[in-house]
């Protein structure tokens, strides 16, 4: 807020009438109701009211749209993406929905003809877009609120991808077979991209360690080069592989798509490191779906050779119903769980759907260390201060507020004069 007041621009805190005065146009996310008192009057005063997906649509038409899409990784993928292109001298207008590092902003106003943009599948509005590249990263049960079925979600994916024009591309990822299997069906030309030998490009000889990756690129099995990563994790290898499909489709060099991936330092809140205290390291990531807690936990595990203590906190009574068999077993990599309760998210509670019958399922599928402390932030901090040793890494999971337990514990774990620990 602060940088955006030092551009000029005007902030407000809170909704207001008189905040819309002097607007030529009011922009609206899909986490702003209609009822909203600057959205109604806007309407009442005739000032034209647009969501946000719309707004980005037509900032794409008047650019060339490179769109991500997927289920999982999208953030990330767009920012590599980006990265890749600003290195390319391609200088994009980015748009993502988390903070950049080396941006320090979610978004990056260029003076080329490209916009690269995360499309955001949730509530069907990336529909709305007509990129000239369609990336997709994964494929899996999500947003069931708005979908209903994996089935209608494929669809949505198939309609999206072939609002590509005749000149463009589906960059997509072959490993994924919710993705794979609507090729047949896709009118586009498509680059694949994965850990599979059929992909167009591959990464082979992948070396994991701590924050950083390294991975050789093959296109159609001759090799290209090497990579290295600031980030860690096999789904950091394939989204890096989407932005080497995107670049190497423009004609950007490779030398050039290395550069730009060995000088990228990684999203906030995706396996963010938050600090180290008395010999315990604490990262946060916005992981919260199964498939996404899986693909952190196994990053951590093959990254750090450490005891692993998690803190998750569901994201949505709809998520956590829809998704309950899954989250059952997609812990298994962390030593120590504590579930906090759901973050709502502003939905309704559905009766029997709690975090506390989630802890109880998890425990009961097999994880022998599975704590429920509820909401109480303190409270986990406490047992977190008296459960953690010397070279454990606290690792804090969830879409919601969970990240603020990552600070506090530093914070404790300072002012209680541990010392003489070794980080893993």
């Amino acid at each position: 807020m602060e940088r955006l007041e030092q551009l000029g621009a005007k902030v407000f805190s809170g909704h207001d009438a008189a905040h819309v005065e002097g607007a030529h146009v009011v922009v609206y996310s899909s986490a702003v109701s209609r009822d909203n008192i600057e959205v109604q009057v806007a309407r009442q005063h005739a000032i034209p009211t647009i969501p946000r997906a719309e707004m980005l649509a037509e900032l794409m038409r008047l650019k060339y749209g490179v769109a991500v899409a997927g289920t999982h990784g999208k953030t990330t993928t767009t920012s590599m993406i980006g990265t890749v292109l600003a290195e390319g001298r391609y200088d994009p207008t980015i748009v993502v929905g988390g903070r950049v590092t080396s941006l320090g902003s979610n978004a990056r106003l260029g003076q080329g003809e490209f916009l690269v943009a995360e499309a955001d599948e949730s509530d069907g509005s990336f529909l709305k877009l007509t990129p000239t590249i369609a990336v997709v990263t994964t494929i899996d049960a999500e947003h069931l609120d708005h979908y209903g079925t994996l089935d209608a979600i494929r669809e949505a994916f198939v309609a999206f991808i072939n609002k590509v024009p005749f000149y463009g591309s589906a960059v997509l990822c072959l490993d994924q077979p919710n993705i794979q299997m609507l090729i047949p069906r896709l009118q586009k030309r498509v680059i694949t991209y994965g850990l599979e030998s059929g992909a167009d490009l591959v990464a082979r000889r992948l070396h994991l360690a701590g924050l950083t990756s390294q991975f050789e690129v093959y296109r159609r099995g001759a090799l290209l080069g090497g990579c290295s990563l600031q980030v860690p994790g096999r789904h950091n290898v394939l989204n890096a592989l989407a932005a080497i499909g995107v670049g190497l489709d423009l004609e950007i060099p490779f030398i050039t798509i290395q550069k730009a991936l060995a000088g990228f330092s990684g999203v906030q809140r995706r396996f963010q490191v938050r600090g180290q205290a008395a010999g315990v390291t604490v990262v946060d990531d916005y992981g919260h779906h199964p498939a996404e807690i899986r693909a952190t936990l196994a990053a951590a595990k093959s990254g750090f050779d450490c005891r692993i203590v998690t803190v998750f906190q569901p994201h949505r009574y709809t998520r956590t119903f829809h998704l309950r068999q899954e989250f059952l077993t997609a812990f298994n990599q962390t030593d120590v769980l504590i579930v906090m309760d759901v973050y709502p998210a502003g939905e309704p509670p559905i009766p029997g759907v709690s975090a506390e019958d989630l802890a109880e399922g998890i425990r009961a599928h097999g994880h022998r260390d599975v704590t429920y402390l509820g909401n109480d932030r303190a409270r986990v901090v406490e047992q977190l201060v008296q459960i953690t040793r010397p070279g454990d890494l606290v690792l804090t999971l969830g879409a919601g507020d969970v990240g603020q337990i990552g600070p506090d514990l530093l914070l404790r774990l300072e002012a209680d004069s541990l010392r003489g620990r070794t980080t893993c």
